[in-house]
């Protein structure tokens, strides 16, 4: 079997081989696929192994001999599965891997909001600590997150495990989401409307997959019902989040800080409003990589690819 990685750089930098899927064909990796030569180099591949690399159904009618398409994340829109299966393509994704991982830095991410860490040590660092006449300073709020409430939009595995964590920290966890499922075993635990999350939470972190009906949902609207010292995370897809609107509110002292992993473009445009709005930390889409949860993600396609061999394909989601 002939295997194509379009893209698998941010996968394997150097640290995370890809002997588990060389065992399984014959393989050959590109780090980065532009879009005009996605045709060419997938042409002949029994497998294709995608990242964020497009496959549309426009080039998938030029890659007959495709037979299945491993994608290497939880969230494959990246890929017409519609048209993937008309060409009786599977498609399977990783849909667990990187719980712990993001679900650690959604918190990483608070408390960077509450305290500051990276600023007061560059102020060290700077010498303001040494000429002080105190034997400390801070000259942003500190923050306690214990007895506030976190508000979860999204109520999967990830969201979850933020709600595990943040009730660890002694805070209230209330959570929105279509498909409600069983409370979680801790007290004090509430459903609430997407309103009610917006208008009474101290945190409100986004965990929901994108969908057509919810691209922008947080908007002007939401945004506007938050507690001025209320701060909002989102680490899941960044067209869930109307960015001038957050930045013009964000601005205006309408909440008092924001947190995103991920933006509507990526890597995120020089014009996007969120790089000029107040108290608003962007990182650059690393919730998922640590080298741990890269681990389970390449044993896991491997494991699909296996499968698909095997005639027995597993985690297809067309």
């Amino acid at each position: 079997m002939q295997i194509a990685v379009l893209d698998g750089l941010t996968l394997n930098p150097g640290d995370n081989p890809w002997s588990a899927v060389e065992k399984l064909g014959e393989l050959t990796i590109y780090d980065r696929t532009p879009a005009e030569l996605i045709v060419s180099r997938a042409a002949g591949a029994d497998i294709i192994v995608t990242n964020k690399t497009p496959l549309t159904a426009e080039t998938l009618t030029q890659l007959p001999q495709l037979k299945f398409i491993a994608v290497l994340a939880t969230g494959y829109n990246i890929v017409d599965v519609v048209a993937a299966k008309a060409c009786g393509i599977p498609v399977s994704n990783v849909p667990i891997y990187g719980t712990d991982s993001v679900a650690q830095f959604v918190l990483a991410l608070l408390l960077e909001l509450c305290h500051h860490v990276g600023h007061h040590s560059h102020q060290v660092h700077a010498g303001r600590w040494s000429s002080s006449i105190d034997f400390c300073f801070w000259d942003t709020p500190l923050v306690e997150l214990a007895g506030k409430t976190m508000g979860l939009v999204g109520f999967g595995r990830i969201g979850r495990r933020v709600g595990e964590l943040a009730h660890a920290f002694g805070m209230k966890v209330c959570a929105y989401t279509r498909s409600r499922g069983p409370e979680p075993a801790y007290a004090g635990f509430e459903w609430r409307s997407l309103e009610e999350i917006f208008r009474s939470c101290d945190v409100v972190s986004l965990h929901c997959p994108l969908t057509e009906e919810n691209q922008g949902m947080v908007d002007r609207h939401l945004l506007g019902l938050m507690k001025p010292t209320a701060l909002l995370i989102n680490t899941a897809r960044g067209l869930l989040v109307n960015e001038a609107d957050l930045a013009d509110a964000l601005n205006r002292g309408v909440l008092a800080g924001a947190a995103v992993d991920v933006v509507s473009r990526e890597p995120i445009a020089q014009a996007n409003p969120l790089l000029a709005a107040r108290n608003c930390i962007i990182t650059p889409h690393i919730a998922w990589a640590t080298l741990e949860a890269r681990h389970r993600l390449m044993q896991t396609t491997a494991d699909n690819i296996a499968a698909f061999l095997k005639g027995t394909p597993i985690n297809v989601v067309n």
